[in-house]
């Protein structure tokens, strides 16, 4: 898992949205944070610097979660899919085709970024 710049985030690699509005969860991200095929997940909000969302389980949030069901910053509840598929809620902005980049987050959650910086600096990296 590469390190963008020194001293910055680590991320996963690129998820694409397909055509059934989903996304698949790098493998190595899987592990990490240790989602199995079945799981319920919650999306999460993203910064409104980075956009996007992160996912967790409530298992991961624990106390927090019940502050998050409240205050709107949940996007929805999915369960993840076989290899990692991820369905995306309607309430996620994304178009099939949009490049989503995945990043590892706080140990709550595993972040999927949008925008902003670290997304722009990625973008000059053909490795991902």
């Amino acid at each position: 898992m590469p390190r963008l710049a020194k001293g910055g985030k680590w991320v996963y690699g690129w998820a694409v949205v397909s055509k059934k509005q989903a996304i698949r969860i790098p493998a190595e991200a899987l592990a990490d944070y240790g989602f199995r095929a079945g799981d319920e997940v919650l999306l999460l909000r993203g910064s409104r610097r980075s956009g996007g969302f992160g996912v967790s389980t409530p298992e991961r949030i624990g106390k927090a979660f019940g502050r998050l069901g409240g205050g709107g910053q949940w996007l929805g509840r999915e369960r993840l899919g076989k290899d990692g598929w991820l369905p995306l809620p309607s309430s996620v902005v994304a178009r099939p085709g949009d490049r989503l980049l995945a990043v590892r987050g706080s140990g709550l959650a595993l972040g999927f970024v949008a925008q902003g910086p670290i997304y722009e600096e990625a973008l000059g990296h053909p490795e991902l």
